[in-house]
């Protein structure tokens, strides 16, 4: 195996990022966080839920919608880094020292993956790669 196949820092992660995910995530967190804490939007009494004054039960039902838009930001980043580090196994040449060409890679129960990869989900290219073997 020579020196060019072996990964080094240089080497690639991850392919081109598509800017708008990250804007869309970032203006959800901004949301998130920046409206309930302007006091200004629920320094009332009136109206009352339940017997709570607007200003208490407000900032409880801004719980729930953070951790919705969180979610959706988390699940909008997620999938954004899934593409890009698709985008990187796909550009690899079949032979050229990709996973694929590590010993035991081609091991049942292989799959050419790291033992410590924080990626559990599969690519579409990986699952047929893996299944034809």
């Amino acid at each position: 195996m020579s020196d060019s196949t072996l990964p080094t820092r240089d080497t690639p992660t991850r392919g081109p990022a598509k800017p708008l995910p990250y804007v869309v995530a970032g203006i959800l967190l901004a949301v998130a966080i920046v409206l309930p804490l302007m006091p200004q939007l629920y320094s009332f009494d009136q109206p009352r839920w339940g017997g709570m004054p607007f200003f208490y039960w407000y900032q409880l039902v801004w719980v729930p919608i953070s951790a919705a838009l969180s979610g959706v930001a988390y699940w909008l980043v997620t999938g954004e880094d899934r593409r890009r580090r698709a985008a990187v196994r796909g550009a690899r040449p079949a032979g050229g020292g990709g996973a694929g060409s590590s010993p035991g890679a081609g091991a049942p129960g292989g799959g050419g993956r790291h033992a410590a990869s924080s990626d559990d989900t599969e690519t579409p290219g990986e699952a047929e790669g893996g299944e034809a073997r």
